[in-house]
């Protein structure tokens, strides 16, 4: 994963700053250049070699130019549509048990690792620039709605002296329960069950992986003296295992009401109350989730039909903020996103059938 995640911060404008990549990326392709137009050697002025062992599929060794290799089993590159070419216990795997489409893009798509990269990548050139190149901080206006705000009406609190940080939800904004949901897969697309995400929380720390660009940014933003804070509806109860899942995943480190909040005991899902306490010990300067309540709690309020929840976010003054202190993440795998009918999703006025079928 991180190797694609150097790849990606190589080929953007702005990069990460990731220590490493950008020079390990810029300086292989030359080499192979390099490599390519040399001159070849005439066969009578090479040194005779002793004949090696045919390298086995998945073997790591070094070619003659240096150059660490892969060996994979690939016989040929597979099409875009499908696993001809793969081995057959890839092809197998391809075929899968009917993982739902929600996982197969989440967790198994390089186009949802290109938007959480994508993400990433703006969250930390907001911070680089609009924060980073700011001379007076105390004139920074937090992006936590103050209290009494609207989505019509928000309103922002000037920092003033307090440190400042970004807060991120945990679960599939910064780590992807690879796990769970590859058991919730395998029983059929389970639905929902507290007891066994309760487990999953006390057992599953090591079955989780940092969601794309997520390390390499928070890192990023730590070095500029900026705090990382934590804000997740997972229970209190298990904060040492929250914790493990997240230094684990290179995301940490992570403290209990510091830099780690947490839901506690009859405490509701909501997260206002403990943005409100973040926001009054840090000036928060981004935030970033995979729904809409992990920057208000507004967005969820249950009078809002779907297309109004939708306009909340798109059509009153919140929105310029998305991009510019809030950062969203995709997740088609659950949450409050997923609902709404027909009516609820597709204007009358923008339907369309086929007129073949019409005659």
């Amino acid at each position: 994963m991180r190797a694609g995640l150097c790849a990606a911060a190589a080929v953007s404008a702005a990069g990460l700053l990731l220590s490493g990549c950008a020079a390990a990326l810029v300086a292989a392709p030359v080499a192979a250049g390099a490599s390519i137009m040399k001159s070849r050697p005439r066969t009578a002025e090479r040194e005779p070699r002793a004949a090696q062992p045919a390298p086995r599929p998945g073997q790591v060794y070094t070619a003659a130019d240096g150059q660490r290799v892969q060996v994979t089993g690939l016989t040929a590159l597979p099409p875009p549509s499908g696993a001809p070419g793969m081995p057959a216990a890839a092809t197998a795997g391809a075929a899968g048990a009917g993982v739902p489409a929600g996982m197969q893009y989440l967790y198994g798509s390089g186009e949802a690792s290109a938007l959480s990269i994508q993400a990433y990548q703006a969250l930390w050139n907001f911070i680089r620039v609009e924060i980073g190149y700011r001379r007076d901080k105390t004139k920074i206006n937090s992006v936590v709605l103050s209290p009494g705000s609207t989505l019509e009406n928000p309103r922002f609190e000037t920092c003033g002296k307090r440190p400042l940080a970004v807060v991120l939800d945990v679960d599939e904004t910064v780590l992807l329960n690879l796990g769970y949901e590859g058991d919730t897969a395998a029983r059929g697309n389970a639905p929902y069950d507290a007891g066994r995400w309760t487990r999953w929380e006390q057992t599953g720390a090591d079955k989780v992986a940092a969601v794309p660009g997520a390390a390499e940014a928070l890192a990023a933003v730590r070095r500029e003296g900026i705090k990382v804070v934590f804000n997740s509806n997972r229970s209190a109860a298990t904060a040492d295992q929250t914790r493990a899942a997240l230094e684990a995943a290179g995301l940490g480190p992570a403290d209990l009401f510091d830099t780690l909040w947490l839901r506690g005991e009859g405490e509701q899902g909501g997260k206002d109350a403990r943005r409100q306490q973040i926001a009054q010990r840090y000036c928060v300067v981004a935030m970033a989730g995979d729904q809409l309540g992990d920057f208000s709690d507004l967005f969820n309020a249950p009078q809002l039909s779907v297309r109004a929840r939708r306009n909340s976010a798109g059509e009153t003054m919140v929105s310029q903020l998305w991009g510019a202190g809030w950062f969203m993440l995709p997740n088609p795998v659950y949450g409050t996103g997923l609902k709404g009918g027909t009516d609820d999703i597709f204007p009358a006025d923008k339907r369309w059938t086929d007129p073949q079928e019409s005659k």
